[in-house]
């Protein structure tokens, strides 16, 4: 059974583990040690219980941290951070991490190398993609029908345009190499939940440009009027609170 502790999601800093009886893979560092010790503590873990931390992408939102954590244990993509070559990952290749099956998945950022990840074990499966502007045909072609979905929801777009930002940074944010609208991750959702989808976490939310609120009404908007009538959870993770499946 696949069960995720969200410590923190946003701008000022991510960090997310996803874990089972055997094995504690950590999702990004980017935030301080304590702050991830007394996540952790939450739920009778400590840092020495990590197996493995991997990385999204080369931001400090998602790597400020990498510096408390071994260097055996972590992975990403090339270039992302400082790693043996043993540790290097690949887009869409799968990888056996402890009891899990993991594969990246090529997001679309104004990163250097930028990806998602399909966690699975021998029941469920995780979909796991933050920071990204849009989601690629080939990822988008691998996330179907999961159990349960962390996926990015950033902006509400009326309050990015309306937020006083300058010009540059609201482009930047709604386009293509930027953060998911609320709109444009519950569209995405609707044609990829299936019979086994039970929750999905809306991560990445803005302080500024998005509210709770505003986006789980988005997404249940955006399902009825595309017909999708089966119960599943939606629910957000935060910025300063963590957040379980």
């Amino acid at each position: 059974m696949i069960k995720l502790h969200d410590i923190a999601s946003g701008s000022k800093g991510n960090a997310c583990l996803i874990y089972n009886d055997k094995t504690n893979i950590l999702i990004d560092m980017g935030i301080t040690k304590v702050r991830l010790c007394e996540g952790l503590l939450e739920i009778n873990k400590d840092i020495n219980d990590i197996d493995f931390v991997l990385f999204t992408h080369d931001h400090v939102d998602h790597i400020g941290g990498e510096k408390f954590i071994p260097l055996e244990k972590k992975y990403a993509l090339k270039n992302t951070i400082n790693l043996q070559n043993s540790n290097i990952l690949e887009n869409y290749k799968e990888y056996t991490f402890g009891d899990f099956k993991v594969t990246p998945l090529k997001t679309s950022h104004d990163a250097i190398n930028p990806c998602g990840f399909i966690i699975e074990d021998k029941d469920e499966k995780l979909v796991y993609m933050t920071d990204t502007g849009k989601i690629l045909k080939k990822s988008l072609a691998l996330m179907s029908n999961a159990d349960y979905y962390f996926i990015e929801s950033n902006h509400d777009l009326d309050m990015l345009n309306n937020s006083g930002r300058p010009r540059v940074l609201i482009n930047r944010i709604a386009g293509d190499h930027g953060h998911l609208s609320n709109e444009d991750s519950a569209y995405y959702m609707t044609g990829l939940v299936g019979e086994k989808t039970k929750k999905i976490i809306l991560a990445h939310l803005s302080e500024d440009c998005n509210t709770e609120e505003i986006a789980i009404e988005t997404y249940k908007k955006i399902f009825d009027l595309k017909g999708i009538k089966q119960k599943i959870e939606i629910k957000c993770a935060r910025q300063w609170e963590s957040v379980d499946l």
